[in-house]
């Protein structure tokens, strides 16, 4: 009886082979590799990324040669525990920069691009309030496009700037509808520790108030209903996942994430990722984490990928550049 191989990419690395049992004259047949084991990677799709919008598989893998400008600045602002320039040996050592690489990417396209440092871990308020400060600092009276987050949803919808107009937020694996690992980390602690923690940190002036606006119960029954999204502003976002390895940091949230809500990049789930409808919802990235996406991890792994004759599928320059000139095309 002939047997069909239905994904014959998936078998490419094995060859067909057959001998004749000592016993009898059946004949059998194996699928023996044709290269190491370690080189063939049987990566399963999870066929419920389909329902949640496009795949984004290996459009971001390599930079290209043109892109078009946006018509006004895009404004970069970091996510939580995110900073503007790191400095851990003082003057003597060069700043880590946070948008590492990004900014010199749009740059170097003649795209305006402004950052706006906003408080590592202060409540959702307290960093749209940053937020709009420090806009309105670089720029008055013009209008712009903002890659951010739910800061970013606050200021636009409860703090309504009116030094400058807001043409369009774009958010990237952003927990729209609070994440599942918030509420397991909360869920472990307990009320006691959790209380016991942020007294520790605020006696070291260390803001608190973001970590429990992530959970899922807050964003969804306090944040999203008191924030609605504004008629004259263009929101898109973006989602991810990925499989985590072994030794992967994410390995253990991805798992909590991936029971409760699904495909994840490690920390948001491709659900709460996506928002401003399905016009908005621009497509899930594969096999990509969260760190990932701000290009904190691309360097290594570009390099490992070269060592070990892989093809990586991802960078995030090439995301960011993207989106620059999907604005671009929407008239912004």
């Amino acid at each position: 009886m002939r047997h069909t191989i239905r994904n014959p990419g998936v078998w490419s690395a094995y060859k067909t082979v057959s001998r004749r049992q000592h016993s009898s004259n059946t004949r059998i047949f194996a699928l023996v590799p044709t290269r190491p084991f370690s080189s063939i990677k049987l990566h399963p799709r999870d066929l419920r990324l389909t329902e949640l919008g496009p795949l984004i598989e290996d459009e971001y893998s390599t930079i290209r040669d043109t892109y078009l400008k946006p018509k006004y600045p895009i404004v970069l602002a970091h996510g939580l525990l995110g900073f503007d320039e790191l400095r851990l040996g003082g003057k003597y050592l060069p700043g880590i920069q946070y948008w590492r690489g990004i900014k010199d990417a749009f740059s170097l396209q003649g795209i305006e691009v402004i950052t706006v440092p906003v408080l590592p871990s202060g409540s959702i308020e307290q960093r749209a309030e940053a937020l709009m400060s420090g806009i309105e600092s670089r720029i008055q009276g013009e209008e712009v496009n903002i890659i951010a987050g739910l800061d970013s949803r606050y200021m636009i919808s409860r703090l309504r700037p009116t030094k400058f107009r807001v043409l369009s937020l774009t958010t990237i694996a952003t927990p729209h509808q609070g994440s599942a690992f918030a509420d397991y980390v909360f869920g472990q602690l307990g009320e006691k520790r959790v209380t016991d923690i942020y007294n520790a940190l605020a006696r070291l002036k260390f803001e608190s108030g973001a970590f429990s606006q992530l959970t899922r119960k807050y964003m969804q029954e306090e944040f999203n209903p008191n924030t609605p999204d504004i008629y004259d502003v263009r929101y898109f976002s973006y989602g991810a996942s990925l499989t985590p390895s072994m030794w992967s940091v994410f390995r253990q949230s991805h798992r909590i994430i991936e029971q409760e809500e699904g495909p994840n990049d490690g920390l948001v789930s491709v659900q709460s990722s996506k928002w401003g409808g399905e016009e908005g919802y621009k497509g899930t990235l594969v096999g990509v984490s969260h760190l990932d996406l701000i290009n904190w991890t691309n360097r290594l792994k570009w390099l490992v990928s070269e060592l070990t004759g892989n093809t990586r599928k991802f960078n995030a320059l090439a995301l960011y550049l993207d989106i620059a000139d999907m604005l671009a095309k929407e008239g912004l």
